[in-house]
């Protein structure tokens, strides 16, 4: 007889599975894995598994679990077991260990949580500034920016690392750009009449930075504001601001003196102008030397149209009349105008007047300069005879002459008249010219023609 095995119920065989099934979620539970028990509630996991001492299965957000068991792989949170928490990149561990046991009481030896990874604050750049993508947090991604007028030094971007640092150092915003700044237009004056000079005023420019607005010094280089001559004046500013840098602008002033054609003195005269001699408004005044008499204007000045007024200006050689009837007649012609030099003598032969003469002959130039006229009378009357230069003077005029400056005609004689027709020096013997001309230099008068021949030119080398 064949005894037949009982049939087992369907209904056992699927409690059996379903228990099975039960156990392996119950030994994949952990981190890593993909499962996950009942929660974090280590208590409520042990009061379900029947007071079986077995801790809540870990879970670590951004981290990864490992754990070993005394009693295997299955085994992974019963009391005894170890597990490893590692944190992912740009994640480290916030607090606790890196390693917790499941201890008898349901839980673990320590607290577990793995947190972002966060690089120190940056500093904020002077005079500019950043933005960040994430603040300061791992991968973040920082921008600095500058204030208008400032230059970024250093990397424009920085990106916080896993290793707690940023990908380069910090930057700092710098003025490298020079101030602004603009100078007066080309000033043109022209001078006033009669001035070497003409008045120039400006206002000192003011420049600008383009940072923070502070300039430090204005610098002016070449003459300030005020008086300034003929010519072509050039200056410049120099601006610096706070930085250091600095920025230069010129400009020019030009003064114009209006000015007649040069002229000149008359030959045998002198001119004296005030002022610069030929500028617009300048006067120039003239005068003939001893024995020319002026002829056209004595005074002339350059005119707004750079003409000079009046006529031009010569000295014409005075003109001695000697058909006047009276020797005061004669000499009044020489008043003011001349010096006399008066040579007497019996004859033509006399020894004195001889030498006299000869000494003179080379001095006409020296008696020139010295406005001095020569006038001789030699012989005895009825046969005597007067002479200026190349002008006889009749022997009637001759003997008066003698008379009124009581020169005897039986010897040699020679007298010295000055301008005011003083009777100054008398001789009865030659002298040398230059004994002449130093005699004649120390009279009033004569230190003041002096200087106007030196400032002419008038000399006889």
């Amino acid at each position: 007889m064949v005894t037949s095995i009982p049939r087992v119920n369907m209904d056992t065989w699927a409690v059996v599975i379903l228990f099975v099934i039960v156990q392996l979620c119950f030994s994949l539970a952990y981190e890593g894995s993909g499962y996950y028990g009942y929660g974090d509630d280590e208590d409520a996991y042990a009061r379900r598994n029947g007071g079986t001492p077995w801790c809540a299965p870990i879970k670590v957000k951004h981290g990864d679990v490992s754990c070993r068991s005394p009693q295997g792989g299955h085994y992974r949170n019963v009391m005894g077991s170890r597990c490893k928490i590692r944190c992912k990149r740009g994640y480290e561990m916030q607090q606790g260990h890196t390693e917790v046991v499941c201890m008898a009481s349901k839980h673990w030896s320590g607290n577990y949580a793995c947190r972002e990874v966060r690089c120190p604050k940056l500093q904020m750049p002077v005079n500019g500034g950043y933005k960040c993508s994430d603040g300061s947090y791992f991968n973040s991604r920082c921008e600095f920016f500058c204030s208008p007028g400032y230059t970024l030094k250093g990397p424009k971007t920085v990106t916080c690392q896993y290793h707690k640092a940023w990908t380069s150092g910090e930057s700092v915003c710098i003025d490298v750009d020079p101030p602004v700044i603009k100078c007066p237009n080309l000033k043109d004056k022209t001078a006033e009449p009669g001035m070497l000079t003409a008045r120039v005023t400006w206002d000192t420019p003011e420049g600008q930075d383009t940072a923070d607005g502070i300039l430090t010094d204005v610098i002016l280089k070449g003459k300030p504001p005020g008086n300034f001559p003929e010519g072509l004046h050039k200056m410049s500013y120099t601006v610096f601001d706070r930085a250091g840098n600095r920025a230069s602008c010129r400009f020019s002033v030009r003064v114009r003196v209006r000015r007649c054609s040069p002229i000149t003195p008359p030959e045998n005269g002198y001119m004296k102008c005030d002022s610069d001699r030929d500028n617009y408004g300048a006067t120039c005044d003239f005068r003939c030397t001893g024995g020319y008499e002026l002829q056209g204007s004595v005074a002339r000045v350059c005119q707004y149209g750079l003409t000079w007024s009046g006529t031009e200006t010569t000295c014409s050689a005075m003109n001695i009349n000697v058909g006047v009837r009276t020797a005061s007649g004669l000499l009044d012609q020489f008043y003011e105008k001349r010096r006399l030099l008066i040579i007497s003598a019996p004859t033509a032969a006399n020894h004195y007047y001889r030498f006299q003469m000869t000494n003179l002959q080379h001095a006409q130039c020296g008696l020139d300069l010295r406005h001095m006229t020569l006038i001789e009378l030699v012989g005895v009357y009825p046969a005597q005879m007067g002479r200026i230069g190349h002008r006889l003077i009749p022997p009637g005029l001759a003997l008066q002459l003698r008379l009124l400056l009581q020169i005897s005609h039986n010897n040699f004689n020679m007298v010295m008249i000055d301008k005011q027709g003083m009777d100054r020096e008398r001789y009865t013997y030659p002298i040398t010219s230059a004994q002449i001309f130093t005699t004649i230099d120390t009279w009033q008068g004569r230190k003041d023609e002096m200087v106007l021949q030196q400032e002419a030119g008038h000399t006889c080398q």
